[in-house]
């Protein structure tokens, strides 16, 4: 039987298999930590453990680490990893501990310190292996970054809740993420005061876009101390509960990714979600032997094995599941849909008209959905640029709607002229990461 997530989360096909393909630069300093098979915790450094007593405190540094054993981007002057104290975005307020890191730009930080850009990454996979600030960052990500730290900005970036850390992964949960951004942020500034100024855009891609609105909504109420000037968004997966007749009638969802592709973000959501929601489930009792084996994988490899795997061993969610799978959703939608649409700063969302991965109806959708609620929102189109492209190829247009924010001007937006869009390009060719 069919996972009907595959239905609800076609937009959570987040990251091309080029970008996959690319191997992250591991990190592997002495104390490395067996991995915990249930959960795909383990397989980092000792760095990550929590000390015996969590701070009550949130938002509050426990440790850095330089990084030193990877390529930074061009503009990085230099890097930490950071561990810090959140609440759980399942269980509020039960303590939590969450890992990521900070990357500085060259140079001595202007008056007041450098301006922030909160980074919120698309899907690496849901074991703790799997956490960027232990893998790095692909190349992709590493040039998009670099547009910001070139533009006079520091990158606080957040692993989020139990990448890295203990505990199973809310993957797509927007509680979960925007907690842990919120708190990173706190974190970060606190540490570096006078370095890090209190000025902050939240940038995300794929996950991370997603991950970026749900933070923006959250911010005004859960952290109004943190001054959050507007959201950059790009192959964005989310979706809105929307009010009873929406001025801007929702395109139906499309299934545009291949299925070996579905079945392996199926899985992460199984193992990430659904485990950070029912701990008491057990999560495999409806799976096939295929199912299982793909399970086994998705708690101790990342997105790029992972999607290797289901291809070479043909695992599709037809095949992977047996039986009736509806209690598997149990709760996953009212944790992954934001509760409205309405974002209190400006908000920038780009769509590459050949991303297959997120769709671009599903992106239509989220737009639409914020300018009905009255977001000010931009949104720019790429012809051509696909679901990875468009990350580095919609920097042109995002780097300069931050800035303008910095000095003050908000961008008029362009709800006004927004049309639906529902079929997916071909993709430019000679365009690197355009896969």
């Amino acid at each position: 039987m069919k996972l009907s997530f595959r239905a609800a989360l076609s937009a959570a096909t987040l990251l091309s298999l080029a970008a996959c393909a690319e191997p992250a630069q591991t990190a592997k300093p002495a104390g490395v930590a067996e991995v915990d098979r249930a959960l795909g915790d383990g397989g980092v450094s000792d760095f990550y453990t929590p000390p015996a007593q969590v701070p009550a405190t949130v938002g509050q540094m426990i440790r850095t680490q330089p990084i030193t054993d990877r390529p930074l981007p061009e503009n990085a002057g230099q890097a930490v990893r950071t561990l810090y104290t959140s609440i759980s975005g399942v269980n509020a307020p039960d303590p939590v501990t969450v890992s990521g890191q900070i990357i500085f730009p060259k140079g001595t930080p202007p008056k007041g310190g450098w301006p922030v850009v909160a980074w919120e990454h698309g899907t690496t996979g849901i074991a703790d292996i799997c956490a960027p600030s232990w893998r790095g960052y692909l190349s992709r990500d590493r040039a998009y970054l670099d547009h910001w730290l070139k533009a006079g900005f520091a990158v606080v970036a957040s692993d989020y809740q139990g990448l890295g850390t203990p505990g199973p992964h809310p993957y797509l949960m927007y509680r979960p993420e925007g907690y842990s951004v919120l708190n990173g942020l706190r974190a970060a500034l606190a540490q570096y005061k006078g370095t890090l100024q209190n000025r902050i855009i939240l940038v995300g891609q794929s996950q991370g876009g997603g991950a970026a609105l749900g933070t923006a909504w959250l911010s005004p109420k859960y952290a109004p101390d943190l001054h959050v000037l507007g959201t950059v968004a790009t192959g964005v997966v989310t979706q809105f509960k929307l009010p009873d007749h929406p001025k801007h009638e929702p395109l139906p969802r499309l299934n545009v990714e291949p299925p070996h592709m579905a079945a392996a973000f199926g899985i992460l959501t199984i193992e990430g979600s659904r485990k950070s929601l029912h701990p008491e489930v057990d999560v495999r009792a409806n799976m096939t032997d295929k199912g299982k084996d793909l399970s086994h994988q998705a708690r101790q490899t990342c997105l790029g094995d992972l999607f290797r795997y289901t291809e070479a061993h043909d695992i599709t969610e037809d095949n992977a599941y047996a039986g009736d799978t509806s209690r598997l959703e149990a709760d996953f939608q009212d944790a992954f849909t934001i509760p409205d649409a309405h974002m209190t700063m400006p908000v920038f969302v780009g769509t590459g008209l050949a991303d297959n991965e997120a769709g671009v109806a599903q992106q239509y959708n989220a737009v639409a959905a914020m300018c009905d609620a009255g977001t000010n929102v931009t949104w720019k189109t790429y012809s051509g640029l696909t679901h990875n492209g468009a990350v580095n190829g919609s920097a042109a247009d995002s780097v300069p709607f931050a800035l303008a924010l910095l000095k003050g001007h908000h961008p008029k937006g362009n709800c006004a002229t927004i049309k639906p869009v529902s079929e997916v390009e071909k993709a430019l060719p000679g365009i690197r990461w355009n896969n």
